[in-house]
């Protein structure tokens, strides 16, 4: 049976992306992100994914890149619109169709060192899907499906009714800072991060957007500054890409700073085009090296 470092679970996406340059139609969701950003990276790494199967092109593409995919059958593939203002922090989302939620069964047989849970929508996977993997490896989660559900065909933002007792079982949570607050009631970072602790996650990873990142493990804060990009072309993405850079970090033994800034980087040099990451470790490196920082400052 193989080990991998890293496996990624989460729906593939038919992403309609409008920003007021272009409009286009992709392939897209934290699982299609991450699972680009990561490719050319040195890990065993596996995506475990669900789609209709008229979308099969989209793993079939993933596959010709050389990432490993196991696809499972569903009756729709999440169909999503993503719309952009000129200030690309910011989105209003549809959602046009639903896939279906995974199952623990569907995992059996995978190992791995990290499980990153990448949900859409509050209902892609249950708690007991969460505990059941905890009791295999580390889990790690982007909350933000958690904290969305479909009513009609828009986005509406909720709390996690859940949240206290799953992420007992979440060694890494990553949040941006306005889930950070839904899931606290705290728009202060610190306070915010050191209550997600609290409640069990052992490594929590704030995005703060152009402002830059903050980590809080054992008890410090890392402070994660930002890297300019030279231009703004397409958001869409770059907290996965940033949590691609991060795991890969981690499973190299970095340190929560080295592994901040190299995610960190890695999400601006994304943001500079659309669709997903497409470069190397060394290309991260050397755009950390010649790019402008700026550090959030947050009590």
């Amino acid at each position: 049976m193989d080990m991998y470092d890293i496996c990624c679970v989460g729906h593939i996406t038919h992403d309609k992306i409008v920003t007021p340059k272009a409009e286009v139609h992709m392939a897209g969701g934290t699982s299609f992100y991450f699972s680009n950003a990561i490719r050319q990276m040195d890990v065993r790494y596996l995506l475990v994914t669900a789609l209709a199967e008229e979308q099969f092109a989209s793993v079939t593409a993933l596959r010709a890149k050389g990432i490993e995919v196991n696809a499972l059958p569903s009756a729709h593939t999440v169909y999503f619109e993503n719309i952009y203002p000129e200030n690309q922090d910011h989105r209003t989302q549809r959602v046009l169709q639903k896939a279906d939620p995974f199952t623990p069964e569907q995992l059996t047989g995978v190992e791995a060192n990290v499980f990153h849970l990448g949900p859409l929508l509050a209902d892609d996977m249950t708690v007991e899907f969460i505990k059941n993997l905890s009791a295999r490896a580390r889990v790690s989660l982007d909350v933000q499906g958690f904290l969305r559900e479909v009513c009609g065909q828009d986005v509406c933002p909720i709390d996690w009714d859940e949240k206290k007792e799953a992420l007992q079982y979440i060694d890494i949570l990553k949040a941006n800072e306005d889930e950070m607050e839904v899931l606290t009631g705290q728009t202060g970072v610190r306070k915010g991060a050191a209550i997600l602790n609290e409640w069990g996650v052992k490594e929590v990873v704030i995005t703060l957007g152009s402002m830059g990142s903050v980590i809080y493990a054992d008890g410090v804060f890392y402070d994660i500054p930002a890297y300019t990009p030279s231009v703004v072309a397409d958001a869409t993405g770059c907290g996965d890409t940033y949590m691609a850079g991060y795991l890969y970090q981690r499973s190299k033994g970095a340190g929560y700073q080295e592994a901040g800034e190299f995610a960190a980087a890695m999400a601006s040099l994304k943001i500079q085009s659309s669709g997903p990451f497409t470069g190397t470790a060394e290309d991260v490196l050397a755009f950390r090296e010649t790019s402008e920082r700026k550090m959030y400052v947050n009590s």
